[in-house]
C-alpha cells in the first residue's frame, strides 16, 4: 500500500506578521490571515503540489481548550510548541475518509481520539469570500511526544486550492523533504508505517525513510541531518528539524535570506537557511524536481 501524501506542515510562531514578512520577502506569496473557532491564527502558502504551509500563532484573546480523554486539541499543542520550540510542530497527510482513518489509528494503537470536525471561512485570490470544512484524525506516540501528526479530509477543496495562490515571485512548487532526528531512528518504523499508511519503509544507514506523494518523510540521526541540511540539530527529544522546499533558484532565495540577516549554509546541490531562536527549523531550499 502506498503511503497517505503530505497534506501541509504547520509551522508556529509567536509573532505571524513577523514570519510572514520573512517569508514574503523570500519570494513566497502568502494568503490572507484567516482565525479558527479556538483562536488560532493561521496564514498559508499554497504550492503547485497541492501542498501547503501553514504559518500559526495563537491569536489575540484565544482561550485554549487542554487536551482531554479521547480529544486532542490542536490548540493546545500548538501553543505548547510555540512556547517550546516555535517551527514545525506538526506534519499533516492527506485523507480521503478521515473518520475511518481514526478508527484505524485506534485499531493500530496510534491514536485513539474522535475525529474533528471544523469549518471556517477562506477568502481566494480575487478576494470573495468562501467557505473550507475539513475532518481531522490525530495519531500519536509517547516516543514523539514533542511531534504533532494527523490526517485532513478536505470537504470542499474547490473552495481551498487556489492556483493564484500556488504563483510565487521565487518559482516555489513544493515540499521536498520532512526530516525528524531521533537518537535511535528504527525505533519508530512501527509508528511511522502506521500513520503514514505504508508497509515500504526505506531503511538505511541514515535512518528511516517513505515517500509520501512527492515528498520524502524521513527520521534520521543527527549526525546524517547535519550531513544533508549542514546545520546542527537541536539535543534533546525527537523533534522535526528540518524541512526542503523546491524553489526555481535556490542561490537567488538564499542571498535574500543573507540580506535579511538570517545565517545560511551551502549544502550540496542547495542552500540551508539555518534555524534561530524565534524558528527553529531549518529550511533547506532545493532546485525544482528532475
Amino acid at each position: 500500500m502506498s503511503a497517505r501524501p503530505l497534506d501541509h506542515l504547520v509551522l508556529g510562531t509567536a509573532d505571524l506578521d513577523q514570519l510572514t514578512g520573512e517569508f514574503e520577502a523570500m519570494g513566497f506569496r502568502v494568503g490572507a490571515r484567516n482565525r479558527h473557532p479556538w483562536g488560532t491564527e493561521n496564514r498559508l502558502i499554497q504550492l503547485a503540489d497541492q501542498t501547503f504551509l501553514e504559518l500559526i500563532t495563537v491569536g489575540e484573546g484565544a482561550v485554549v481548550t487542554p487536551h482531554q480523554p479521547g480529544h486532542f486539541s490542536f490548540g493546545a499543542f500548538v501553543a505548547d510548541g510555540i512556547e517550546r520550540h516555535p517551527g514545525l510542530s506538526m506534519m499533516v497527510l492527506k485523507s480521503e475518509n478521515a473518520k475511518a482513518d481514526a478508527r484505524r489509528f485506534a485499531t493500530e494503537g496510534v491514536g485513539s481520539f474522535a475525529h474533528f470536525d471544523f469549518a471556517r471561512k477562506g477568502v481566494k485570490a480575487d478576494g470573495t469570500e468562501v467557505e473550507v470544512a475539513f475532518t481531522l484524525a490525530f495519531a500519536h506516540t509517547r516516543d514523539l511526544a514533542e511531534c504533532g501528526f494527523f490526517v485532513c479530509q478536505q470537504h470542499f477543496p474547490q473552495n481551498f486550492w487556489s492556483p493564484a495562490l500556488q504563483q510565487h515571485d521565487n518559482g516555489a512548487t513544493g515540499i521536498a523533504r520532512v526530516t525528524l532526528v531521533a537518537e535511535n531512528p528504527s525505533d519508530h518504523h512501527i509508528f511511522l508505517s502506521a500513520f503514514t499508511g505504508s508497509r515500504e519503509m526505506r531503511a538505511t544507514s541514515n535512518g528511516i525513510s517513505v515517500m509520501c506523494g512527492e515528498t520524502l518523510v524521513e527520521i534520521i540521526s543527527a549526525e546524517s541531518f547535519r550531513f544533508i541540511y549542514g546545520t546542527e540539530a537541536r539535543a534533546g527529544a525527537p523533534h522535526f528539524a528540518g524541512l526542503a522546499l523546491r524553489v526555481a533558484e535556490p542561490a537567488a532565495v538564499a542571498g535574500q535570506a543573507v540580506r535579511m540577516g538570517l545565517g545560511v549554509v551551502p549544502t550540496g546541490d542547495g542552500y540551508t537557511i539555518e534555524p534561530r531562536p524565534s524558528f527553529s527549523t531549518a529550511i533547506r531550499l532545493e532546485g525544482p524536481a528532475a
